[in-house]
């Protein structure tokens, strides 16, 4: 079995059929024009309601908007969950998410996985995204400041380049650990400066990424007590399908700790690389489905789990495909 995207997909039923997560991408897939992937499907009606949910007009953001609109931080996360939404839900339709054992999202997308996993309606997840992403946005208004990836270097060595820099006074923490080598880190600029010249003396790279704040670390903590009011507004199932959760990488199948974890995801890393394990390892799963923008999950997860399948869901076009190789 190999980890292409040319994996037919499976039917329930299949006795051989594998487990499988679904996996939804965060902040930084987002581009202009990128509803058109999904304008003529039968789930494109759910816009206007996630419309009337968030009070952004979501059709004209994911048709019209320019480039630069679509890098504010709380637009950006409704139109990457809006497509994230028709992209299950077209999956869904077309029978080829196959025996879903799990969920798990990359920061934002952990809401995604909230929704497809039962644990929230969309009416509710949509609101929540919409309160997170102003709260956020107006937390880097007041605390600038920066993110930056750092490759070739293990999460041993950048936790220690990490503190040393918070050390000699400046405010830098890991706030991703995505895969193997693959570490994001968040903080003041004059922070993410002073570890890119640690990380070279290492044998490391540091390079920015275009981010409007300093996110999953600490200095988003207006934004967690912003978000706790909306969190509080809305109600979670007492049961449903598991979702690996980004701060601890364990599976919660219910009940109200989400709110707790949610609030902690703003301050704290997202630990990519074992919510995957987890998935893998763990609850079996060895088929990952990414479903909305881009592909950027399916090359993590092929660098962290090096047996399993990736099937990317990134637009109608993919998926006719996808169906057509079905026998």
């Amino acid at each position: 079995m190999t980890n292409e995207t040319t994996e037919k997909p499976e039917r329930d039923g299949d006795p051989a059929e594998p487990r499988t997560a679904l996996v939804f991408p965060g902040q930084g897939a987002q581009k202009q024009g990128m509803g058109e992937a999904w304008r003529e499907t039968e789930s494109w009606p759910l816009v206007a309601g996630i419309s009337e949910y968030t009070g952004v007009d979501v059709e004209d953001l994911l048709l019209k908007a320019d480039d630069e609109t679509m890098r504010r931080t709380d637009l950006a996360q409704i139109a990457v969950f809006t497509t994230e939404v028709l992209a299950h839900r077209e999956a869904a339709a077309a029978g080829v998410l196959g025996e879903v054992a799990a969920c798990a999202g990359h920061s934002l997308g952990e809401y995604t996985a909230l929704y497809a996993s039962g644990a929230l309606s969309l009416a509710d997840t949509a609101r929540l995204v919409a309160a997170r992403g102003r709260a956020m946005r107006a937390c880097a208004e007041k605390s600038p400041g920066t993110m930056a990836a750092v490759v070739r270097l293990d999460e041993e060595t950048v936790e220690e380049l990490a503190a040393r820099t918070r050390e000699a006074g400046e405010e830098l923490w890991v706030a991703n650990i995505n895969a193997p080598g693959a570490i994001v880190v968040s903080g003041t600029a004059d922070g993410v400066a002073r570890l890119g010249e640690s990380a070279v003396e290492s044998g490391g790279k540091v390079i920015p990424l275009a981010v409007g704040g300093a996110f999953h670390s600490p200095r988003m903590a207006d934004a967690a007590a912003e978000l706790k009011a909306a969190l509080a507004a809305v109600e979670f199932a007492a049961e449903h399908m598991p979702v690996v959760a980004n701060v601890d990488a364990r599976p919660h199948t219910g009940g109200d700790g989400w709110r707790d974890l949610e609030l902690r995801q703003l301050t704290s890393p997202i630990r990519w690389d074992a919510c995957v394990r987890t998935l893998a390892e763990e609850l079996g799963c060895a088929r990952f489905v990414e479903l909305g923008p881009g592909r950027q999950l399916t090359g993590m997860i092929r660098r962290i789990a090096t047996g399993a399948v990736t099937v990317p869901v990134d637009s109608s076009a993919t998926l006719t495909k996808l169906t057509a190789e079905t026998p």
